[in-house]
């Protein structure tokens, strides 16, 4: 069982940065890919970074390519997504999930409850 909770969220302008967290607890979750994913209300969860178990694989959405970057630390059972270049239409609920590194989210086994993320123009 892995259980996931998101963090780093909030209010930052346009051109902005965040970090946000996924602090995991559970000994799989070190061999596990994990995947960023985000919503906006009315619209279906749509897919942002993934990162493989031992970080050598990352996969990024066209839209947040060259401004985001994924990144884990095991021993600290935490993955990263540094948001760079911040965007309004960045804005949405920002969660991630362990168990794959692919873009559907029915692909993920775990998920944690999502942070907010808003980028004011």
């Amino acid at each position: 069982q892995v259980q996931l909770v998101e963090s780093g969220g909030g209010l930052v302008q346009a051109g902005g940065s965040l970090r946000l967290s996924c602090a995991a607890s559970g000994r799989i979750f070190s061999n596990v890919g994990v995947g960023w994913f985000r919503q906006t209300p009315g619209k279906e969860r749509e897919f942002v970074a993934a990162i493989s178990w031992n970080g050598r694989f990352t996969s990024y959405a066209d839209s947040v390519k060259g401004r985001f970057t994924v990144s884990r630390d095991n021993a600290k059972n935490t993955v990263f997504l540094q948001m760079n270049s911040l965007k309004p239409e960045d804005t949405a609920v920002y969660y991630c999930a362990a168990g794959s590194t692919l873009q559907e989210t029915s692909a993920y086994n775990y998920w944690g409850q999502g942070t907010q993320v808003t980028v004011s123009s």
